[in-house]
């Protein structure tokens, strides 16, 4: 099983894998560890990654990158329609309001909503990864920025279906960087002690991330978050080309902004010259040739206006750090150490400000491009059989507070609860106990519209059915249980009627309306207005909020909880706590779910459908150029050939015939042959190779065949050795049998007068000529000599016992065994006794 973490970024991806029991950050097929994020749409095929990239200036229109900022929007939301203005592609509205892409791909026009767009990514990175890998690569961790809305996390998930992979979780950026920090200390307090405090600070491309993590043995919590999401290193890349823009309007009157490839080339050597500037503080150049209208550009750069220019950009990066220790609660004194990542963060000014605001130098242990990834994939594996990761348990937290709506059965107005707060727990779940006789449907929403990068305030709609009243008339209790899963996605997960039934007194259940049944989850119970004349709606609130991996297993508690009612009273006691047996019987309730922009179940599977379609046209292009490919590489090689080692083996007239069809598929490649399909370069290379190929053979088989004849002679030369040996008596084998040594001696003669045919039959030909013997003959012939020489030559010497060895070495029965004493007495008598013999013979 492959364990892989993707890093998708706003402009470069990364990708990290469990191997060789570590991490390690992949690299792809231009052994570059830097995926760009941009996808490209041509007339044959798309390409993807660093091969787009380079398409980005030739081919603008149909190049698209920059993309992640609008998943899950509409069309006509603000960013949307800010984005819009400084993108070179069109971004057009879909039939169901969503914002799609506009390209010409295979010569026609399509439109690609932005969850493909991202599959087709995560396509290129799932290839990337197998292919290093070298197995298939399905389940995965994908990390998002830690202000993604539930929609737009909905979107990443459905991306990722489309591209064939299972994400077992999305986790935050700054929350990877934190787990890939903290796995490895060998110093964090212990459990029982103070948790040591880090923050971590991420500024990318596009957004800058804070979070504040609190580290124990084994334990990780991120105690808060805050962002801007609109400030990243893009936005100082914007400042040189305005001031660029303005220079070169001035200086040479052109004017870059009317040109979509002018302004790409000059964002391009822009973004070169703020990483220049980050190493280098004097003057830096800037020179484009044949910028615009045949005009070569130049100007120059130092830091120092650089960082004026960017002066409120820089300022900007103080109030999501102040914002995160406010929500955190963490005084500057606490804070033991503070990491930075991403790539902006190497602006020497960003880091200044940094410092600055914490007093402290800023650390930079974690690699600051790779650190996401690295994260992620280790979360792959923690959540993957097949691999041991050292227990370290992760609490991440809710950006943005989240309430519940519902109406009253009387229709007096929606009713609204706050169920998790901002930097609530998370993954973490709430079971909520509602009074209700008929259907009903609760609405999901994010409590502070104001605070959300995301126009949408609303999350999605869930209608409870199969509702009915208990059998005495009185409402049915209702249980529902909502939870917010460990990729920050909401929803109502489970709804269960509770029914009070008759039942006879053989076959009762005692309930008490006192006892709260919990399963793990915190628990409000909500009784609706109408349930009484003067009822009003009555919360009880768990004491404490856990997140759903720390919470108890479900069991009865005897005590109930105190409730606290809408009007600020506080009752002990639960409504209609005065039934004293009864029967009690649950009933699980289908949820119609309606999510604002998740995609339909059809649209995505016409969309997997689409995206495997376009995968098997890129590699039907692909096996189309490599033939393509393999022609030209076969007219340069024969070509080559046939002037040096390959002259002598082809006739004079076959010489000049294969010449005339190099130079004519030369030819054609150029002109009528550059665009043709898959099995017309195969034709060619046929005809290429029913000329090439025999000489080739020839060539090589005039390497082979002296190799193989040599190797035969020093055979027989052995063999023959042997036999001689044999002749003269040698002791080495007179055990052979005669018969067989007879079979060895024909079978070399045979061989012998074999070989001298051959070589006489070969000498006799020109080496344009084919061969009268191949190298593979030989070779058999030599296997042949081997299978019967061999086995007779090598047959080992019978084993003679010694006279004394057959008397005195008798079998002994297991239990009649001899104690080494013995052994020793019997071996010294056989001594003696042959000693007094030799001494008689000897007078």
């Amino acid at each position: 099983m492959a364990v892989v973490g993707f890093d998708v970024g706003f402009q470069n991806c990364y990708i990290a894998v469990v191997k060789s029991g570590g991490i390690e950050t992949i690299s792809n097929e231009f052994t570059d560890r830097c995926t760009p994020a941009v996808v490209s749409f041509g007339s044959k095929n798309r390409a993807i990654g660093n091969a787009a990239r380079n398409q980005m200036i030739t081919n603008p229109g149909s190049t698209v990158s920059h993309f992640k900022r609008l998943h899950g929007r509409l069309f006509h939301d603000r960013v949307v329609q800010a984005e819009r203005d400084s993108l070179p592609y069109d971004l057009v509205p879909l039939s169901d309001g969503k914002v799609g892409v506009k390209v010409m791909y295979l010569n026609k026009e399509h439109q690609f909503t932005i969850e493909q767009i991202t599959a087709m990514l995560l396509t290129k990175m799932k290839d990337i990864a197998e292919t290093n890998l070298q197995k298939n690569v399905v389940e995965c961790v994908i990390s998002i920025p830690s202000f993604f809305t539930d929609s737009e996390r909905r979107s990443v998930l459905d991306a990722t279906k489309i591209a064939g992979l299972n994400c077992l979780k999305l986790m935050n950026d700054n929350t990877a960087v934190a787990l890939n920090y903290g796995i490895y200390k060998q110093d964090l307090p212990g459990t029982d002690e103070k948790p040591k405090i880090v923050v971590f600070v991420d500024m990318g491309h596009s957004a800058l991330q804070v979070s504040v993590c609190a580290f124990n043995k084994g334990k990780l919590k991120v105690l808060s978050t805050a962002f801007d999401p609109y400030l990243g290193g893009r936005d100082f890349d914007k400042r040189l080309v305005e001031y660029f823009c303005a220079e070169f309007k001035s200086k040479y009157k052109l004017d870059v902004k009317s040109k979509v490839r002018a302004l790409l080339r000059l964002t391009q050597e822009c973004e070169k010259l703020k990483k220049l500037m980050s190493s280098n503080s004097t003057d830096i150049p800037l020179n484009i040739e044949c910028f615009m209208d045949d005009k070569d550009v130049s100007g120059k750069m130092n830091r120092a206006k650089f960082e004026e220019l960017c002066a409120d950009l820089i300022e900007r990066v103080t109030a999501p750090l102040v914002a995160a220790l406010e929500q955190a609660q963490v005084k500057l004194q606490d804070i033991s150490a503070v990491e930075i990542v991403g790539g902006a963060t190497r602006i020497p000014a960003v880091k200044a400000q940094i410092s600055k605001f914490f007093k402290r130098d800023v650390s930079t242990t974690l690699n600051a491009d790779e650190a996401v990834a690295r994260g992620c994939a280790l979360q792959c594996a923690m959540l993957s059989p097949a691999f041991r990761v050292r227990d370290f348990s992760i609490t991440d937290t809710i950006p943005f507070p989240i309430s519940l709506c519902w109406s009253s059965e009387a229709d007096e107005g929606k009713s609204c609860h706050e169920i998790f707060g901002r930097n609530h727990p998370c993954p973490s779940a709430k079971m909520i106990t509602f009074y209700r006789s008929k259907p009903f449907v609760l609405e999901a929403s994010y409590s502070d519209p104001a605070s959300l990068p995301f126009t949408e305030a609303k999350i999605g709609e869930y209608k409870l059915q199969n509702i009915q009243p208990q059998e005495n008339g009185d409402k049915a209790k209702v249980k529902v249980k909502v939870q917010v899963n460990a990729s920050g996605i909401v929803s109502v997960t489970s709804a269960t009627m509770v029914l009070r039934v008759s039942s006879d007194d053989s076959e009762t259940t005692e309930i008490n309306e006192d006892i709260y049944y919990h399963d793990g989850s915190d628990e409000i119970d909500i009784q609706d207005k109408t349930q009484e004349t003067n009822a009003h709606n009555q919360l009880s609130v768990d004491k404490e909020n856990l997140p759903t991996a720390q919470c108890p297993p479900m069991e009865k508690e005897q005590n109930h909880k105190d409730a606290l009612s809408m009007n600020g009273e506080v009752t002990n006691q639960p409504p209609d706590a005065k039934k004293a047996k009864m029967k009690v019987k649950h009933i699980g309730l289908p949820i119609e779910e309606t999510i604002t922009q998740q995609l339909p179940k059809d649209c995505l599977s016409t969309y997997i459908e689409q995206e495997s379609k376009m995968i098997q046209q890129d590699c039907q292009e692909k096996e189309r150029n490599n033939a393509k490919n393999a022609v030209e590489e076969n007219v340069y090689h024969y070509r080559h050939k046939l002037e040096g080692p390959y002259q002598s083996f082809l006739s004079a007239q076959d010489h000049h015939s294969f010449f005339e069809l190099l130079n004519g598929t030369e030819n054609w490649l150029y002109d009528e042959g550059a665009d043709q399909d898959k099995q017309t370069y195969l034709n060619k290379l046929a005809e290429i190779q029913k000329l090439g190929l025999p000489v080739q053979d020839r060539y090589q088989e005039s390497i082979r065949r002296p190799q193989m004849f040599e190797e035969l002679s020093a055979k027989i030369q052995s063999y023959m050795t042997v036999m001689e040996e044999y002749k003269n008596g040698s002791d080495s084998y007179c055990h052979i049998d005669a018969m067989d040594m007879d079979k060895v001696r024909v079978c070399i003669e045979d061989t012998q007068v074999w070989m001298t045919n051959m070589q006489n039959s070969q000498d006799k030909l020109t080496p344009d000529r084919e061969p009268a013997i191949h190298s593979t003959q030989i070779q058999e012939k030599l296997q042949a000599l081997n299978n019967v020489c061999e086995e007779i030559v090598s047959k080992p010497k019978p084993r003679v016992d010694s006279p004394m060895d057959e008397k005195n070495i008798q079998p002994e029965h297991p239990h009649n065994m001899k104690s080494p004493e013995d052994v020793t007495m019997e071996y010294t008598n056989l001594i003696q006794n042959e000693s007094k013999r030799s001494h008689v013979n000897i007078e």
